[in-house]
């Protein structure tokens, strides 16, 4: 059976070779008779598919300019109905010899499926009822010289999809649509945040230091400097500068680099937004974070009723809030608030058959039982707040409880869609925080975070109580999209060679 498959594998290859060949030597000989396509420079093109429909009563009869890539045709005699794809779909045409001439006729029958066109003619409808162009002129603006897939969905390689996006794009309507819906997702979180007085702002990409996440950095060389640099982790630490600068309300949408591994949640670079918004705390984060999932959602899919994962969820539901210390009890039945010292912590664990390491504490132990136990539980919209100080080195303590911090993270269908803090604003207590993360990258933890001299010196000048939040584009969209992977919304992931 393998031979047979390897056999048909083999002949599919060859003729696909032997059409390219074809399509070359058409492509040579258009040159030699001077009609080279590729000598177009532009086209006027005066509408688009969608429009024609959408506005078929005022443009009947009328002539319109349309172009794209010739996706099916039909050839008749001397006449021909072809379909071409612009950005908007398919919009059907009927060519016909005697309206576009002898000559014209024939180089058209002659066109590949791929080949982008543009037709000129007038608007009308078939005895079926379709609105269709009606062509006077056809002119060739692009030889293809690749021939599409026929069903490039039900490809068994699936990363070609990833791999040639743009072939993914031109031949399944499904993708085009999410990205689309990706640009509006990302358009209505700006008109979102705009309209609650926060200004947009951009910050460098390459650090010095990179701060404000545990995460594993690329690492460069900027060689007039001779100095090592990293790509971003996170867009935090700058943006908190600019609140000590003033800026009360302050946002970012931009890439993120993580040298981390690769799954169907994670990508090497991905897109983030924070924001910072002084006089507030993680409880108005919450407030923030829920109207704007609840917004986009509305704006973008006009409703907020969703599924994913084969779960029904409403965004315009209020969203649950737990302490981590409750879910796990709720999940788990143990109490950590009854839980004594990190020995009493790691028992428990070892008992529970939790993994841990020699340098985790209470706080990690807690935070390895929410991971084991509760995450995937977490169905609707809910966050948990009160996290662990070990694990959140940039977060304001809770006055009555302090070894746990004002931060929450947003769980929906079992997975991470936010991260928020009480921002830390005590630079004694930051530098004491940066200390031990140092420790720790000491004793192996490459993610820990590094010591920021001038965040410190930043927060030395005084930065106001401020709240922070971080929210993952590119998981956002794979929400209100029903999108299984991450490489589903991201147009080009990142991929291994395929020759290594």
């Amino acid at each position: 059976m393998a031979e047979e498959i390897k056999e048909v594998q083999e002949l599919t290859q060859q003729e696909l070779s032997e059409q390219n060949r074809i399509r070359r030597e058409k492509l040579a000989q258009m040159q030699e008779e001077g009609k080279d396509p590729f000598q177009i420079v532009k086209y006027d093109v005066t509408h688009h598919s969608e429009e024609i429909r959408a506005n078929y009563d005022a443009l009947e009869g009328k002539d319109v300019c349309i172009a794209g890539r010739l996706m099916s045709k039909r050839i008749m005699g001397k006449a021909s109905f072809c379909n071409i794809q612009d950005r908007d779909g398919l919009m059907q045409s009927y060519v016909s010899k005697n309206d576009i001439g002898e000559e014209d006729y024939a180089a058209f029958k002659k066109y590949d499926i791929g080949d982008i066109i543009g037709i000129k003619g007038f608007v009308f409808k078939t005895k079926t009822g379709e609105i269709s162009v009606h062509a006077k002129e056809v002119v060739l603006l692009s030889k293809s010289l690749q021939v599409l897939p026929e069903k490039f969905h039900g490809l068994k390689d699936q990363e070609l999809r990833y791999r040639q996006r743009y072939v993914d794009l031109i031949v399944n309507p499904e993708s085009r649509d999410t990205f689309i819906k990706r640009s509006k997702i990302i358009t209505e979180i700006r008109r979102f945040l705009d309209s609650k007085g926060f200004l947009e702002v951009e910050t460098p990409v390459l650090q010095t230091i990179p701060g404000g996440a545990s995460a594993r950095p690329f690492i460069t060389h900027h060689n007039t400097l001779d100095i090592d640099m990293y790509c971003r982790i996170a867009l935090e630490l700058p943006l908190k500068r600019l609140i000590v600068g003033g800026f009360e309300r302050v946002y970012e949408i931009g890439r993120v680099f993580r040298n981390e591994g690769i799954s169907v949640r994670h990508n090497p670079e991905f897109t983030l937004m924070e924001l910072y918004q002084a006089y507030t705390d993680y409880n108005g984060m919450m407030d923030i974070t829920e109207e704007m999932f609840r917004t986009v959602a509305q704006n973008v899919l006009g409703t907020t009723k969703i599924t994913y994962g084969g779960y029904d969820l409403d965004l315009g539901q209020p969203f649950a809030r737990k302490t981590m210390v409750d879910a796990v009890k709720e999940f788990t039945g143990v109490d950590f608030d009854q839980v004594k010292d990190t020995e009493e912590a790691k028992a428990l664990a070892k008992e529970k058959g939790v993994e841990f390491e020699d340098r985790h504490v209470k706080g990690d132990i807690l935070n390895l039982f929410f991971e084991e136990f509760v995450e995937k539980n977490l169905i609707q919209p809910t966050f948990i707040i009160d996290y662990p100080v070990e694990i959140s080195p940039l977060t304001k303590r809770k006055p009555d409880k302090p070894e746990f911090t004002e931060r929450f993270e947003l769980f929906i269908v079992g997975r991470e869609y936010g991260n928020a803090y009480s921002e830390l604003n005590d630079p004694i207590d930051q530098r004491s925080r940066f200390e031990y993360q140092e420790f720790l990258r000491e004793n192996g933890d490459d993610e820990a975070n590094m010591i920021d001299e001038d965040f410190l010196t930043a927060l030395e000048y005084g930065m106001p109580p401020t709240g922070g939040l971080g929210v993952g584009i590119d998981r956002f969209v794979m929400l209100l999209t029903e999108s299984v992977s991450i490489r589903d919304v991201i147009l080009f992931p990142t991929m291994k060679p395929i020759n290594e």
